[in-house]
């Protein structure tokens, strides 16, 4: 099949390519950024450019069979952008998809539009409540989506917690180095919560089944995340204690730290954003049972085993890493003020 992914330089768009080419796939990109164009085989279709723009996109879209709609502005970005991209561009995405009679579009949505509820496990109907303007403009993008999919389209939505893996870095290259340095790492509160992540590779094998399964079954809304997961005291734990640097869990009195957080934040001293500080002492869990009894999905990998391989990448690769610094998650971010705690600790 040919298939565009849009936010293909992405980081799940580099894993989706990588096992697409190898299921004998055709493949087109689009992305904003270039600047990892050279990881991707000459037979991948690159274009540059915005899914804003949408005559380029209607062009690069022509005669695909599917999309995934990967793109997204980050929290990091400026609200008018976030919004712009995860609204706009999504109509966008699904209105080409329309007029090209692309036989279905796949939505890369989030957890993050459950906000922080305070039941758990969190299932597919429970209330949509963002926080902060990603949260927000990914609740509207999956209305859009709804919309598309009342005109007879198939537009399954995916709702995936953080995910990580093998060239993941953005705001886990800062826990990997502190840790790599044998430092404290200051959980917010006591850790006991527990925080379901997710494997790159098993939002992968999401994906392809939402492309493979007959309409009627994928239609729909899916969460996904690891199936097993602990507290992230044991989580981080696990981390420090398979990398042998001395580094370890420390607890930190969390309305303190929530607070200094949202100051360093708001003078752009951090780029710990609101939704990490936000349901980082919380508990935040999803159901995955709607997709294993639906789909026949099986996540491979628990919280621990995906930090530990992620980790691992990073000590591979660090060197290659230097002086690369960006607001994607396939770069690291700038610090900060987290910088000159890290010396302190």
């Amino acid at each position: 099949m040919e298939i565009l992914i849009t936010g293909g330089a992405g980081f799940l768009g580099y894993h989706l390519t990588k096992r697409l080419l190898a299921d004998k796939h055709k493949i087109r990109i689009i992305d904003i950024d270039d600047s990892n164009r050279a990881d991707y085989p000459a037979e991948v279709f690159f274009q540059k450019g915005d899914i804003r723009d949408f005559d380029l996109l209607d062009k690069t879209a022509a005669d695909a069979d599917i999309i995934i709609h990967a793109a997204a502005a980050l929290p990091l970005w400026s609200k008018k952008d976030i919004f712009t991209t995860n609204v706009d561009g999504t109509r966008n995405v699904l209105e080409v998809a329309k007029r090209e009679g692309i036989e279905r579009t796949i939505f890369i949505s989030s957890t993050a539009v459950y906000g922080l509820p305070k039941k758990h496990p969190i299932v597919e109907d429970d209330p949509l409540i963002g926080v902060g303007p990603y949260g927000e403009s990914k609740i509207l993008a999956e209305k859009i989506c709804l919309e598309y999919r009342q005109d007879g389209m198939c537009v399954p939505i995916i709702r995936p917690k953080t995910f990580i893996g093998p060239e993941r870095l953005g705001v886990f290259q800062i826990l990997f180095d502190w840790i790599e340095s044998g430092k404290k790492i200051p959980v917010i509160g006591k850790g006991k919560n527990r925080y379901q992540l997710f494997d790159v590779d098993d939002l992968v094998d999401a994906i392809i089944l939402t492309m493979e399964k007959d309409k009627t079954l994928v239609n729909d809304i899916f969460n996904v995340g690891a199936k097993i997961f602990e507290t992230v005291e044991k989580d981080v734990g696990a981390l420090c204690q398979s990398a042998k640097s001395g580094s370890r869990v420390m607890p930190t009195p969390a309305s303190l730290v929530k607070l200094a957080l949202k100051i360093f934040e708001k003078l752009k001293l951090s780029p710990i954003y609101k939704w990490v500080y936000g349901t980082a002492d919380k508990d935040s869990f999803v159901s995955i049972e709607k997709i294993e009894k639906q789909l026949g999905w099986q996540p491979k990998y628990s919280n621990a085993q995906s930090l530990i391989r992620t980790y691992q990448w990073y000590l591979d690769h660090k060197d290659e890493l230097k002086n690369k610094t960006g607001i994607t998650h396939r770069v690291a971010w700038k610090q900060g003020i987290l910088g000159l705690i890290k010396r302190l600790m």
